[in-house]
């Protein structure tokens, strides 16, 4: 069975990277990282796919207009003949050209509920909120920010003594497993989009 080639797009320390990175190492999830790339030129998940002797491109945003610079890393996909693509902490909303191009092909993880707490700091807005129940969401990503189809999610319970901290670190755990669980629904063919609803064959 073809292992799926996967890129992994990220913007800092690339932990759920290595959460792909074991997960394939371990057995566990029947694909290949054929590309990392990053908008950062000293994003530790570059360091990361070094370490593993992974293809790793660093592709500048500086003086590009969104799309012109989605065009330049949706070109080195189409030359690694990437399948699904990962987005592993980048820091960029995709431009609907991006999304067309690999359309319901791009995963991402976020660290609440959703739809609560969409964009940045949702472990910090979930506490503010005063919410009892947090944690993560896999989800294919569409022109939205975290608006997407949710594939899987995994609760995490907030505690009264909870620090944005100590909530992150907590829900981390829960993305490591959760993110190679959804890239292995979709390696095998068992996920089939119907509107909003994402079904597990």
């Amino acid at each position: 069975m073809n292992r799926l080639r996967i890129a992994v797009l990220a913007s800092g320390r690339g932990s759920n990277l290595q959460a792909i990175i074991d997960a394939i190492e371990s057995g566990e999830l029947n694909a290949e990282i054929v590309i990392v790339i990053s908008d950062k030129k000293n994003a530790y998940a570059l360091k990361r796919a070094k370490r593993h002797g992974i293809n790793r491109l660093f592709i500048s945003p500086k003086d590009k207009k969104r799309e012109e610079y989605d065009k330049e890393i949706v070109n080195q996909l189409h030359k690694y003949n990437v399948e699904l693509v990962c987005l592993a902490g980048f820091m960029r909303i995709l431009s609907p050209y991006f999304v067309k191009e690999f359309k319901n092909r791009i995963m991402n993880i976020h660290p609440t509920l959703l739809p609560s707490f969409p964009g940045l700091h949702g472990q910090k807005q979930a506490l503010d909120y005063g919410v009892k129940i947090s944690g993560c969401t896999v989800h294919f990503v569409d022109e939205g920010c975290d608006t997407g189809p949710i594939i899987l999610q995994k609760a995490v319970e907030v505690l009264d003594t909870d620090t944005e901290e100590s909530l992150s670190s907590r829900i981390l755990e829960c993305e490591h497993k959760l993110y190679p669980q959804a890239i292995s629904l979709f390696a095998s063919g068992r996920l089939k989009i119907l509107g909003r609803k994402v079904i597990i064959l």
